[in-house]
């Protein structure tokens, strides 16, 4: 429906409910703000009740009392830290899920933004740092939580919400002021509020001709410039979002030793870094050679799912490098194994029938 005829249902509805000329003139600037942004229009608490399926009174009460509708645990990061995820529980996660489909993902992130955006791979924040004379990359300090509950909010307001509607937004999508790590719109959400950083980045990033690209909280530079200048001037730019670099993860890789971003080799083509390529090989070796219950009871591997989880982590191998022929035959030899588990328990189930 384009604006016009919504102009003319909402007129007509309004007239018959008793609205006077200049209430339906307001509604109508409101909406047409909304039109142009390509977002639902939503007058108030009670309709965007009716839009998401659930009553007022539970959206305010998740919007006041966060902490009763998210599950926390904690989970080992790379480096052995713990990170604290914040998971809605499913009531909100689907109230979540509605905004980010039907408001967020109305409004574009900018194109050096390479985390989070639906078909767009991990691939395409590799790519554009492949055999460079310098990869610089930096990394934002406790990114989600650092993102204010004012940083979101404004986001609705920049579409054209309501105030009153662009805090009871905001705060269906934060928890106690920030973003949490967990949420199905916190993704796009930090894509959003950090595109004016994006923007300023890679405008002195172009003058320069230093590549650049981002991938959540990981920034990556590329090519043949003064790294000094360019951690300055990044850290200046996210300042201005109450955000910090964290020195003590800033990386400056020369040709002469192994480039990686986000944890992928990048010197002459994309790899996975040697370790997880090792550790990968390894299993492979010992599942071929003694079979993959033995391995498993060998290493006292208790994970149900243990061949599709290896499968996965080899898919991703080969995802980074296509022309990978070694793990493209793991995967192949993978993918056998698992037909003949498949085809067994099939079997054996129609045995019971």
């Amino acid at each position: 429906m384009d604006f016009e005829h919504y102009e003319d249902a909402f007129t007509k509805e309004a007239i018959k409910m008793g609205y006077s000329p200049q209430d339906i003139e307001h509604c109508l600037d409101y909406a047409e703000i909304l039109f142009s942004n390509d977002v639902p229009v939503i007058y108030n608490s009670s309709h965007l009740s009716g839009l998401v399926g659930y009553k007022k009174e539970y959206l305010k009460k998740a919007a006041l009392h966060t902490k009763y509708f998210y599950r926390d645990f904690e989970i080992l990061k790379k480096n052995g830290k713990k990170r604290q995820i914040s998971e809605p529980l499913p009531s909100l996660k689907e109230i979540q899920q509605w905004i980010l489909k039907n408001i967020l993902y109305k409004r574009r992130v900018s194109p050096f933004a390479k985390a989070y955006r639906p078909k767009v791979s991990l691939i395409e924040n590799l790519k554009f740092h492949k055999n460079q004379p310098k990869v610089f990359t930096l990394d934002l300090e406790n990114f989600f939580p650092s993102i204010s509950f004012e940083s979101v909010e404004k986001i609705f307001v920049d579409l054209g919400y309501t105030k009153a509607l662009s805090d009871l937004l905001a705060k269906l999508c934060t928890r106690d002021g920030s973003l949490p790590q967990g949420a199905p719109s916190s993704p796009h959400l930090s894509n959003l509020i950090f595109e004016d950083a994006d923007t300023s980045i890679s405008e002195y990033c172009i003058q320069r001709k230093i590549r650049y690209t981002r991938y959540a909280d990981d920034l990556s530079f590329s090519g043949d410039f003064d790294e000094s200048e360019m951690l300055d001037k990044a850290t200046e730019i996210v300042q201005k979002l109450e955000l910090k670099i964290n020195t003590s993860k800033t990386k400056l890789m020369t040709p002469d030793r192994r480039q990686t971003v986000t944890g992928i080799v990048v010197n002459e083509k994309p790899q996975v870094v040697f370790h997880k390529r090792n550790e990968l090989r390894q299993a492979m070796y010992y599942i071929k050679k003694f079979g993959i219950d033995e391995h498993r009871e060998y290493k006292e591997i208790n994970q149900a799912n243990f061949l599709e989880h290896l499968l996965g982590k080899i898919n991703f191998v080969v995802q980074i490098n296509p022309k990978d022929e070694e793990f493209i035959a793991y995967k192949s030899y993978l993918i056998d194994l698992k037909k003949k588990r498949d085809s067994k328990i099939n079997r054996t189930e129609q045995l019971w029938i």
